[in-house]
């Protein structure tokens, strides 16, 4: 009984923990209208500030934190990275030019990049194969509570006393978190955990034999997932839709801004609505249908996956090609929810794929391939585009721009299809290395 609470404990904690990873991205993005008339920046220059440039640190930093995370205590490391990022965010708030915030956002960059490997890795320590999509559905809580707190709260901030303030007084409280996260949470390896051996076997094992196991070399790690059909592919998605999503999103706020209108409080009111109420309603429905509908059937849930990429790109387009906001903001609610219906059963199938001691590595190379290319490009390449239209479309040139990438969401969805075909013999076979490991280790 005990267990079973500190796990919903743990998945709680670890849930604020992103929300706060989440909201600094999306806060951001609010508030790029008001920096870039404050400090006269171009669309290039915010394209490069929340993209390539914070992006490529995110990336590069993941690697090395994902290794420690898979040998080392994966709570000394959320919590040390949490407490940097947010101090970061903070600092934002006192940046007096370009290059002052470019180097602020760097040092959240490299902070944020400590969150989600470690956390995903202790999430399928304590969950299940048949667990693990509706526990990762709930850890995907973050996205919709970070768009609660960061768009209704942000919004409110900015109109009332500027995006200085607003960076302050949403970084601060971070620090406090993370010393819970410290305090408070048990890394596994340090109390002796289970592994399990087959559906049916599962037996404990002691600190020093998981210990002995030998840690796979970066490279080793890198040609044993590259190889792995599924996750390649699973691996290119996700990045061709990052750069994407990414560039659509950062600057969807600044499209509603420019082309409605709208101010801040009001936008961000809408944004609480469409993502906060939306991303919640697509992850909730996430947890009950992949548990319920599709708990051993990953097949199913990536070709549903691929589908759902597939119609977002005609939805995309017609955001961006509508004069009226009433049906883009519809139309961009009917996205968020169906981007967190997929989102955690993708995850969960991933942690699934991969051996226990490549599981944050696994989760850093995926970060790392869709920050800098999709993160870190996605947003600078809209950023271009939008520059480049401005003399024939004036204001409305975002709205071009990111109509202009949405189609890219059709060519992600075809990976994944692809994925779908070869997951269930990946799974099995990586089930059966899992039980000859751990026989080995118990011996």
């Amino acid at each position: 009984m005990k267990h079973a609470i500190y796990k919903k404990y743990l998945l709680i904690v670890l849930l604020v923990i992103l929300s706060f990873n989440y909201m600094d991205r999306l806060v951001l993005g609010l508030l790029l209208q008001d920096i870039k008339a404050d400090l006269s920046l171009s669309d290039t220059q915010l394209g490069l500030l929340t993209g390539i440039a914070s992006s490529l640190f995110y990336a590069l930093m993941g690697i090395p934190i994902a290794r420690w995370a898979d040998r080392g205590n994966r709570v000394t490391i959320i919590a040390i990275s949490t407490a940097l990022w947010c101090a970061a965010v903070a600092l934002c708030g006192v940046a007096t030019n370009f290059l002052q915030l470019l180097l602020v956002r760097i040092g959240a960059a490299v902070g944020e990049a400590g969150c989600v490997p470690p956390a995903y890795s202790l999430i399928a320590d304590y969950f299940d194969r048949a667990e693990r999509p509706k526990a990762v559905a709930i850890y995907n809580l973050g996205g919709p509570l970070s768009a609660v707190l960061g768009y209704l709260l942000a919004g409110w901030l900015n109109e009332h006393y500027g995006w200085r303030a607003t960076f302050i007084l949403l970084g601060l409280p971070g620090i406090g978190l993370a010393v819970l996260a410290w305090t408070s949470l048990r890394e596994p390896r340090r109390l002796g955990r289970t592994m399990t051996l087959t559906n049916a076997d599962t037996r404990p094992i002691s600190d020093g034999a998981l210990e002995n196991v030998a840690q796979p070399s970066l490279t080793d790690a890198w040609m044993t997932l590259w190889h792995n059909p599924t996750f390649r592919h699973m691996l290119i998605g996700f990045s061709v839709l990052s750069f994407f999503g990414a560039g659509i999103a950062q600057w969807s706020p600044a499209f509603f801004m420019r082309s409605y209108g709208l101010g801040s409080a009001e936008l961000g009111r809408w944004l609480t609505v469409i993502f906060g109420l939306g991303s919640l309603l697509g992850t909730s429905l996430a947890a009950v249908l992949a548990a319920r509908y599709a708990a051993h059937n990953e097949r199913a849930q990536l070709k549903i996956t691929a589908i759902a990429y597939c119609s977002f790109g005609f939805i995309s387009a017609a955001v961006y090609d509508s004069n009226n906001r009433y049906i883009a903001f519809a139309l961009t609610a009917l996205i968020a929810v169906g981007t967190y219906v997929v989102s955690a059963p993708f995850l969960a199938i991933l942690q699934t794929l991969v051996p226990e001691r490549m599981r944050a590595v696994s989760i850093a190379v995926f970060l790392l391939f869709s920050s800098f290319i999709g993160l870190g490009l996605g947003p600078l390449a809209a950023g271009i585009l939008s520059d480049r239209f401005r003399p024939w479309a004036g204001e409305e040139s975002l709205r071009y721009s990111l109509m202009v990438l949405s189609p890219g969401y059709l060519w992600g969805a075809w990976h994944y299809w692809r994925a779908s075909t070869t997951v269930t013999g990946d799974l099995e076979s990586a089930e059966e290395a899992t039980r000859r490991r751990g026989i080995a280790v118990l011996r």
